[in-house]
């Protein structure tokens, strides 16, 4: 199954984030289980850029207009040699989701706990929204 996911920062000059295909397994029926399978397609897709070494990476026009539209145009090189570890990636996104550092979204309606069950549409479209800790005093 694909799952259509805009990640966006709070406070990044980005105006607008398109959705981008997720590919999962199975069909997930609680926000547990979306949040550990949208988890485990971003650990699994560093893993594999991470192990494709190129000689020579160049981009192509259409990359780079797509990237544009994104914000950020980068050859998408990781200079990290360090793989992501899947369950500790898991258990960081589950805790992180109960703390509050990020909110989710489906079709714009917030998803509150883990335990909350959801059913997806074909054209479902979820967000993820990482939320910004202010510091400093206000005057």
């Amino acid at each position: 199954m694909n799952l259509n996911v805009s990640l966006k920062s709070i406070g990044t000059r980005k105006q607008s984030v398109t959705p981008v295909p997720y590919p999962i397994d199975g069909c997930p029926s609680t926000v547990r289980e979306l949040i550990l399978a949208v988890t485990k397609a971003g650990v699994l897709a560093y893993n594999e850029n991470m192990e494709a070494k190129e000689l020579l990476h160049y981009l192509t026009k259409e990359e780079i207009e797509g990237q544009t539209r994104a914000g950020k145009v980068s050859f998408g090189v990781c200079y990290n040699e360090k793989k992501a570890d899947l369950v500790q990636a898991q258990e960081n996104a589950l805790q992180s989701f109960t703390d509050g550092i990020y909110r989710v979204f489906m079709d714009e309606q917030p998803l509150e706990t883990l335990d909350q069950e959801i059913t997806i549409a074909k054209d479902a479209v979820f967000t993820f929204v990482r939320l910004t800790m202010l510091a400093g005093r206000m005057w």
